[in-house]
């Protein structure tokens, strides 16, 4: 059975979790510039990548892990959200990726089979990619829109890159996350294809997209239901979204793409909105009650904490959805399914 056949039976019994962020956990490490480069010989300030603590700290990103293992998750992801050639551009890192990568798959996986090896529950690992810092869609420079920093080829190349070492760490599935940009994402999916076919079996994908403002559009300006005919080609294991809002403000976006996928909904939202201090309050009971509305009307079928919850927030969730029906998959009737910035179907 393949791990994308395990998981969709797994989701027929229940609301699968997921973990939640490591950058919330890390925060809360309180590490110096000195325990973020440990031993590598690296030019740079090192403060605030969290990807290079896969070499430096791992046992504090196993630790992490294991807290949400705990908690209740069954899909965790790897701490590798910038793990990629462009990100660690930023810290003088770029030669260290793959290391990088299959150090935190590795972390990640061990977590995994340990807590399967106790209690015979699949679990999986997910490899994140993020966004990375550039967009294919949009021009960085205002006088000149037809300018890109990076093309097509470069960006699939850089998640390849990502992907190849995400796997050969013991990663299951890739998670494309946090999509500002349906170009990067579609450039992201392109290289999972790639890898997959050279390693001569499926190699899962989930999607998350990430919204801008309350309309329900990301940076690219698509709304979530183009979101989904914009990658609904790659037949994702899951669709979604995270980051962006707490869970009262993505609320009609999630019901909105519900409706429209005919595939598994994974929902991670932050901890309600930062306040003036840029920090989370949201209390884990609180994000667990609107977790539950969401399930109990019938809106998910994965659901997990970003930015700002914590194991105790994943915990609660998975109290408030325990025994709840996971949501039911539409069949979507045949039509012709086009995308720009809006959602088109032309019904056959």
């Amino acid at each position: 059975m393949t791990t994308a056949e395990t998981l969709r039976i797994e989701a027929a019994k229940r609301i699968l979790i997921k973990d939640g962020p490591y950058g919330t956990a890390v925060q809360a490490l309180g590490l110096d510039a000195d325990d973020y480069k440990g031993a590598l010989d690296l030019p740079m300030d090192q403060k605030g990548n969290n990807d290079i603590l896969n070499l430096t700290r791992a046992g504090d990103i196993a630790a992490i892990c294991n807290a949400y293992v705990d908690a209740g998750a069954d899909v965790l992801a790897t701490n590798t959200f910038n793990a990629n050639r462009i990100s660690q551009a930023d810290y003088g890192a770029e030669h260290l990726v793959g290391d990088i990568n299959r150090a935190a798959a590795r972390i990640t996986r061990a977590c995994v089979d340990a807590a399967m090896a106790r209690d015979g529950r699949p679990r999986f690992v997910a490899g994140a990619l993020g966004p990375t810092n550039k967009t294919l869609s949009l021009s960085p420079r205002v006088s000149d829109p037809g300018y890109r920093e990076v093309d097509f080829d470069g960006v699939k190349a850089v998640y390849r890159e990502q992907i190849d070492a995400l796997v050969e760490g013991g990663a299951d599935i890739i998670l494309i996350e946090t999509v500002f940009d349906t170009l990067n994402a579609k450039a992201a999916a392109f290289a999972a294809a790639e890898a997959g076919e050279a390693l001569g079996r499926e190699l899962p994908v989930m999607l998350s997209m990430t919204l801008t403002d309350l309309s329900g559009r990301n940076l690219s300006g698509q709304t979530v239901e183009a979101f989904w005919h914009s990658i609904a080609h790659v037949r994702p294991l899951s669709v979604g979204l995270n980051c962006s809002f707490g869970a009262t403000e993505l609320r009609p976006h999630v019901a909105a793409l519900a409706k429209a996928a005919s595939t598994l909904i994974q929902v991670y939202p932050n901890a309600g909105l930062p306040n003036d201090l840029g920090a989370y309050d949201e209390e884990p009971a609180t994000t667990a009650g609107l977790i539950r509305d969401w399930a109990e009307n019938g809106l998910i079928n994965i659901v997990g904490g970003c930015c700002g919850t914590t194991p105790a927030h994943i915990a609660a969730m998975a109290a408030a959805v325990a025994g709840l029906s996971p949501r039911k998959l539409p069949k979507a009737a045949p039509a012709l399914r086009l995308a720009g910035i809006e959602a088109v179907s032309f019904a056959a």
